[in-house]
């Protein structure tokens, strides 16, 4: 890691004179899709990390020091990502919870190694991420190779007699996914009827949705973002198509049933374990109910991913990015809204694994 920041890190990015007494403010950000489709995601973000920072300050704040957040906006663009990444740079931020979209991460990555910030991501998962031997890059959401297990695995094990589709819109992180489930569905012995890639952003999908038809796919596995499926789905039911959907962790958005309405029914996903669902979060989710706030998705996974790095500082004793990198993989673990957590060398977590949920009556739940 470069060293050439790590002096300013140990300190603060400004200088906040109150009554007379300079008081030294540590600033974190996080940075995701603020604005653009997949804002949605930005949100959760940006509510995790507030709450996160609010906690921490009326706990004391951190070694001593106030936290200021900082809010990024990359819209999942990855020249966007780098130009905010160096922007960060300039505000010597101490940490960066972000960013959502891999594609986003993994550019925006090669500016915070160098300057020797810490990267923590909740959201993104395609495993080139922390396989490129940097040192202060994290995530506290799984991957896309264990994520494509499961799903894989799944499509094998009931629909291994099925004709199956498998369709990703060439971001990293939605062509990871779909490969990966690819990988473990082929090794099932199961070859799919149609690999197809599709352009983001499009709002007509009727070339794939006519291909689907005339293959008689009977389900489709999508790797890519709810918006584009939303639409594909709407799209698949206006021609009289059943055929059934699954995709990925990118589907945990309220923001899916507003756009597919009772057409998203029956659609399956793999995510991590619901976080708002554990007991030992009531008291939060309670708190953003209040604010009129459903805390779904990678709202409490920001959260969780500022209180391990706050709990590194206090095991550090200082912001110092490479100190606080060693306290994160010093095997210990740190007690979280994903429960009691802990890094490897990578930089990846031992989380609990992915499991299946399906879309009914405008939510999304469990498969039993």
């Amino acid at each position: 890691m470069s060293k050439t920041k790590l002096g300013l890190l140990a300190t603060a990015s400004a200088l906040v004179m109150s009554m007379g007494i300079a008081k030294a403010d540590i600033v974190i950000a996080t940075v995701g899709p603020m604005t653009g489709p997949y804002a949605a995601f930005g949100e959760q973000m940006t509510k995790g990390a507030q709450k996160a920072v609010e906690d921490l300050n009326a706990a004391g704040g951190v070694l001593g020091e106030t936290v200021v957040l900082e809010i990024g906006d990359d819209a999942c663009d990855p020249k966007q990502a780098v130009a905010v990444a160096n922007q960060l740079v300039s505000k010597n931020v101490a940490l960066v919870a972000g960013h959502f979209c891999s594609g986003s991460s993994i550019p925006a990555s090669e500016v915070y190694f160098e300057e020797g910030i810490l990267q923590i991501s909740p959201a993104s998962t395609n495993p080139q991420l922390t396989e490129r031997d940097m040192d202060n890059v994290f995530r506290v959401c799984g991957r896309d190779d264990q994520q494509g297990e499961v799903a894989g695995k799944y499509l094998a094990e009931n629909y291994g007699d099925k004709r199956i589709a498998i369709v990703h819109d060439k971001q990293a992180y939605s062509k990871g996914l779909a490969d990966e489930t690819k990988k473990n569905l082929n090794a099932a012995g199961i070859t799919e009827v149609v690999y197809e890639a599709i352009t983001p952003n499009e709002k007509d999908y009727s070339a794939l949705v006519t291909k689907l038809k005339s293959e008689n796919i009977d389900i489709l596995y999508y790797g890519g973002y709810h918006t584009e499926l939303g639409l594909i789905v709407r799209q698949m039911r206006s021609q009289g198509m059943d055929t059934a959907v699954m995709s990925g962790d990118a589907l945990n958005s309220l923001e899916y049933w507003a756009i597919t309405g009772d057409a998203g029914s029956g659609t399956l996903f793999t995510n991590g374990p619901k976080l708002e669902d554990d007991p030992r979060n009531a008291e939060l989710v309670k708190y953003y109910e209040g604010q009129g706030y459903v805390p779904e998705g990678y709202t409490l996974y920001t959260y969780g991913a500022v209180q391990a790095w706050a709990q590194a500082v206090a095991k550090a004793g200082t912001v110092d990015s490479e100190a606080v990198s060693e306290a994160l993989k010093s095997g210990d673990s740190f007690d979280t809204v994903l429960g009691s957590i802990a890094f490897d060398a990578k930089g990846d977590v031992a989380a609990p694994g992915y499991v299946i949920y399906k879309w009914e009556g405008g939510a999304y739940d469990y498969v039993n």
